[in-house]
C-alpha cells in the first residue's frame, strides 16, 4: 500500500468510528426509557456517557494526528476539520440523551400524564434527523444533508406546539405542573438534539462543496423547494 493510500484509509476512519453509533443508541435508549417508563434502560443510557466521552477523545486525537503527519489536500483538510467539529456535536448529543434519561428516571417515580402525542413525533423526528445527518457525513451526500437542514423547520414547529400543549396541561391541573415541567425540559433537549443534527448537516455541505451554510443568509445556496 502506498503512503498516500494508507493516509486515505486513515482519513476514512473517523466516519467508521463507533462514536456516531453510540450516540444514536443513547438517544434511542433515552427516548424509549421515557416513552416506555423503563428506568433500567434510562440508567444504562446514563452509564454509557463515559464511553461516548472516551470515543470523542479518540476520534479527536486521530484527526489531530492526521493533521500533524501530513499536509492534506483542500478536500481532505475540509474532511478532517469537519470531523473535528462533528465530534463536538456528537458528544453534546450524548449529554442531551443523558439529560433525557435522567428526566425519565424522575418521571417514572410518579403516575404518567395523559399521552402527549407530539412528544412521540418530536422524538422520532429527532432520531431520523440524527441518522440522516450521520449518513450524509459518511456518504458525503449533500442531498441528504440539505434534507436535514430543511426538516429542522418542522422539528421547531413540533417543539413549539408541544411546548404550548404542556403549558395547557399545567393550567388545567396544578398537580400536573412538576411532571409537565419535566417534559418541557425533555422537549427542549429534543429540540437541541435536532439543532446539533442540523449542525452536522451544514458541515457536510461545507465538507463537500466548500460552502458555509451555517448562517441563514448563506442558505440561499441551497436549492429552492419545488
Amino acid at each position: 500500500m502506498t503512503s498516500r493510500a494508507s493516509s486515505d484509509e486513515k482519513l476514512k476512519w473517523p466516519s467508521r468510528s463507533a462514536l456516531g453509533g453510540k450516540v444514536e443508541t443513547a438517544v434511542a435508549g433515552s427516548v424509549r426509557a421515557l416513552l416506555e417508563r423503563d428506568s433500567a434502560r434510562a440508567e444504562a443510557v446514563v452509564k454509557s456517557d463515559r464511553e461516548v466521552n472516551r470515543l470523542e477523545v479518540e476520534v479527536d486525537e486521530d484527526c489531530r494526528k492526521l493533521l500533524a503527519q501530513r499536509t492534506p489536500a483542500a478536500s481532505d483538510l475540509r474532511f478532517i476539520t469537519t470531523a473535528l467539529k462533528i465530534v463536538v456535536d456528537l458528544e453534546r448529543m450524548g449529554d442531551l440523551a443523558v439529560n433525557i434519561a435522567e428526566r425519565a428516571l424522575d418521571l417514572n417515580q410518579s403516575p404518567p400524564l395523559p399521552p402527549v402525542h407530539d412528544l412521540t413525533k418530536l422524538a422520532q423526528l429527532c432520531q431520523d434527523q440524527l441518522r440522516a445527518a450521520l449518513d450524509a457525513f459518511v456518504d458525503g451526500d449533500v442531498g441528504k444533508a440539505e434534507a436535514v437542514i430543511k426538516a429542522d423547520l418542522l422539528l421547531d414547529a413540533l417543539y413549539h406546539k408541544l411546548f404550548n400543549d404542556l403549558l395547557s396541561l399545567m393550567m388545567e391541573d396544578p398537580r400536573n405542573i412538576r411532571r409537565a415541567n419535566n417534559l418541557l425540559f425533555v422537549a427542549k433537549h429534543l429540540e437541541r438534539l435536532g439543532d446539533h443534527a442540523t449542525n452536522v448537516a451544514e458541515m457536510v455541505v461545507y465538507m463537500v462543496r466548500g460552502t458555509d451554510v451555517r448562517h441563514p443568509n448563506s442558505r440561499e445556496v441551497l436549492p429552492k423547494p419545488a
